[in-house]
């Protein structure tokens, strides 16, 4: 069983680094970079270092909103001798980045901006892999949901050492831990995928 890796929008892998925090800000859209705090709050985190939490943190929602659709995909269309096992995982999977993804966009609300989370704003920020339609068997999906599980987790560590330059260590605290989780289910993810690479079938 082989498996393609699913391309990025421009028809290659996804570069393993990331845009510095600086570079990616000044990617945002002109309303992002304008003013991301819509409300005032008595945080006393400065200004300055909540603006840019808002505007990183909100990449980090979309990508987390897209892996959880992504995770659903991958649920609703498996099929093949391990399609029980696999369609339970995979709602779980999808079960615990549901929750990852209210701690981010919470964490957006307490800083004074507001967690944007609709198909259309989701659609124009994440940085995910696409994840191919047509996949089928239970290790074509395996293989997809593990690498877009591990670039999430590479996005969230950045997000963490972001959140540390920041002095938010709140924010970098909720990244941990969104972190250990994601870790945690690309674990189960490729214990099934190194399973199959081991004891090969046709599905």
């Amino acid at each position: 069983m082989t498996h393609t890796i699913a391309p990025d929008r421009r028809g290659q892998r996804a570069p393993a680094s990331k845009p510095s925090p600086s570079s990616r800000l000044a990617s945002t859209s002109a309303d992002d970079a304008a003013s991301p705090l819509a409300f005032s709050t008595k945080n006393d985190l400065a200004m300055s270092p909540r603006h840019e939490a808002v505007v990183l943190l909100a990449q980090r929602l979309a990508d987390c909103l897209d892996l959880q659709s992504q995770c659903k995909q991958a649920h609703w269309n498996v099929k093949g001798p391990y399609f029980i096992g696999l369609h339970l995982l995979f709602d779980n999977v999808h079960g615990a980045v549901l929750e990852y993804s209210d701690l981010i966009a919470e964490r957006i609300v307490q800083l004074g901006g507001v967690a944007e989370g609709t198909a259309r704003r989701v659609a124009q920020r994440t940085t995910m892999l696409d994840y191919p339609l047509t996949l089928s068997t239970g290790g074509e999906h395996v293989a997809a949901l593990s690498d877009v599980l591990a670039q999430f987790g590479r996005s969230v560590r950045m997000g963490i050492a972001e959140m540390d330059a920041l002095d938010d260590a709140v924010s970098a605290d909720i990244l941990t831990e969104v972190a250990r989780g994601v870790d945690k289910w690309l674990w189960f993810v490729e214990a099934q995928q190194q399973h199959d690479a081991a004891h090969p079938t046709t599905g």
